[in-house]
Formats: structure tokens, C-alpha cells, sequence
């Protein structure tokens, strides 16, 4: 009869024992008008059904340059940016000179942003000289759209002196736009997007077309520009327009785990089916992109994945 109480009560406990906590793990994006919230919000929602232990949530910041700052200081986990803020913040250049984080390591290469520079139709504005003495918005401060802005104007001659620069996130930019408050606006942000998906609903819309000389001036500036095509019909009454193209990156910290970030890896591109749900930018996301625009070496975790299923790591891409 001992016997039997003992076990009923070994039962009884094993019944109320808690469930085992799953660890946090913080996502940072960038504003809710862009790719980055929705695209971070799919990763963890992937994290959260494939990665045992974890729980993931996206967070809404201020994207790019914010981002590697809250790897560094480790108040998130994994955070989407610009290749080439990425590179200034591994390397300590740029908007980075004195403050490199070393630390910065890549998991995977999602998609390529386009530098779309917007403006209304019968504004007068048809290329990027046309800037000069127009209010700009160059993009949210802390983001990868304000440093690819400032470096596309600096490489073709005009500074911030030349313009009168906004900073403002990609719906603020969108609705000073209709409401006539600036002249134009730089989005930096896979494409279509919400943003200026919704202003091309109310008003016509022109997309500035970058010349070849403009592009190249650009591409000496920054490796990580690209030479990119805004498919025609992908906003209301825009043609086929020449852009630059910039990848972006799924950081982490050196200090993260090895096992997460195989198994991160391993969940998003063996359920690469779900985030492509989320947005259509996901189907750029490949091992192959990874290999060709990753722009800092990978984590080792990530590394043990692709080497796993076959692929050859460049060298520049290992720590």
C-alpha cells in the first residue's frame, strides 16, 4: 500500500511539474511600412514552430544602423540590415569609424533591397540632379535607407547642403508625399512595398532612373551596390526602371551559440516554403544568394549547416 501512495504521488508531481520555459529570443526589424517587419515576423514565427526551446518575436526599430548596435549590446538576437551597413559596422567605417563591432557575424543573405527614389508625376523632378534645393527625405535615422541616400548623393555630388533633408520612416515619407510636404523621398526596401504600394493607389508616381554614369560613381563608393531592374508594373503607371540593388543580411552576434545558429538556419531554409508565405521578397532567400552577397564572415553555426548539405564556403566567409 506504501509502495502504491509513493507512486501516486511520483505521479502527481511528474502531472504538476511546470513546463520548461522557452528562452526569448528578439528579432529586430525596422518600421511597419517597410519588408523587414513582416519578413522578421515569418523568421520568428518559423523559430517559433521548428526550433525547439525558443520563442522568437519581431521587433519594430529603426532598421539598419540601430540594428547592429542592438546585436552588439545583445538587446537582440538576430536583426536584418543592409550589406553595406553591416560591412561598416564589422569593419569600423563609415557611419561606424571609431565604434567597430567586431562581433557581427552573418547566418543567411535574404533578399536585395532597390534604392527607390520617389517622387509625384508633374513635380519637375525627373532625375537625381533634380534633388538640388528639393526637400528630401533620406529615411528614418539609424537606417540603411539614410546611408545608402547620403552615399548615392555624395558620390554624384550633392550633399545634404544641397538639400533640404527629411528624416522620415518610409510612411512618413509616403504620406508627406500626398500631403505635398516634400518633393521626394529615398526608400531603400525590397520591392513592391506597402508603403509606396499605398500612395501609388491616390497619386501618380515617378520612380527616378538612375543614368550608368550615376550608378558606377555610386559603385565607387560601396562594393555591395548592384546594378538592379524595378520591373515595370510593379507600382501603378511605373515603367521598367534602373536602380541600384543592395542585399540584405540576417545578423547575429559571434556570441551566439553555435547549436542556434545551426538550428536557426536549418528551420529557415528547411521551411523556406512558410516565410515565402509571409513576403514574396523571401523567394531571393538561397544558400546560393547567402554565398555571393554576404558582405562579413559567417557564424560557424550557420557554416556547419551549409557545409552539411554540400556547399563550399568561400574562404572571405569564414571567421
Amino acid at each position: 500500500m506504501k509502495h502504491f501512495k509513493a507512486l501516486a504521488a511520483g505521479t502527481l508531481m511528474a502531472i504538476a511539474a511546470p513546463a520548461v520555459a522557452q528562452q526569448q529570443l528578439s528579432v529586430a526589424t525596422g518600421g511597419t511600412g517597410g519588408v523587414y517587419y513582416p519578413m522578421g515576423g515569418g523568421l520568428a514565427e518559423v523559430i517559433n514552430n521548428h526550433v525547439e526551446g525558443y520563442a522568437a518575436t519581431a521587433e519594430v526599430t529603426g532598421a539598419s544602423v540601430e540594428n547592429m548596435g542592438l546585436i552588439a549590446t545583445g538587446d537582440a538576437d538576430l536583426a536584418l540590415a543592409l550589406a553595406d551597413t553591416v560591412l561598416q559596422a564589422y569593419s569600423g567605417t563609415g557611419r561606424f569609424e571609431g565604434q567597430q563591432l567586431p562581433m557581427i557575424r552573418g547566418l543567411a543573405s535574404m533578399y536585395a533591397n532597390m534604392v527607390q527614389i520617389v517622387t509625384l508625376e508633374g513635380s519637375g523632378i525627373t532625375s537625381l540632379d533634380d534633388l538640388v534645393g528639393m526637400r528630401v527625405s533620406v529615411g528614418a535615422p539609424g537606417s540603411g535607407t539614410e546611408v545608402n541616400a547620403q552615399e548615392i548623393l555624395n558620390a554624384n555630388g550633392i550633399t545634404y547642403d544641397d538639400i533640404d533633408e527629411q528624416r522620415l520612416n518610409f510612411n512618413e515619407t509616403a504620406d508627406a508625399l500626398a500631403n505635398g510636404d516634400i518633393d521626394a523621398g529615398f526608400w531603400s526596401v525590397g520591392a513592391p512595398t506597402s508603403s509606396i504600394l499605398n500612395l501609388a493607389t491616390t497619386q501618380n508616381i515617378h520612380v527616378i532612373e538612375l543614368t550608368d554614369a550615376q550608378i558606377e560613381a555610386a559603385q565607387g563608393v560601396s562594393d555591395v551596390f548592384a546594378r538592379t531592374t524595378l520591373a515595370e508594373g510593379i507600382y501603378e503607371g511605373v515603367p521598367a526602371t534602373t536602380v541600384i540593388g543592395v542585399p540584405n543580411v540576417l545578423a547575429v552576434s559571434s556570441e551566439m551559440s553555435d547549436d542556434l545558429a545551426y538550428a536557426i538556419t536549418r528551420a529557415m531554409f528547411e521551411n523556406i516554403a512558410e516565410l515565402q508565405a509571409v513576403h514574396p521578397a523571401a523567394n531571393q532567400t538561397t544558400v546560393e544568394f547567402t554565398l555571393d552577397a554576404t558582405p562579413v564572415p559567417l557564424h560557424p553555426g550557420a557554416i556547419r549547416y551549409y557545409e552539411e548539405i554540400g556547399a563550399e564556403i568561400p574562404d572571405s566567409l569564414r571567421p
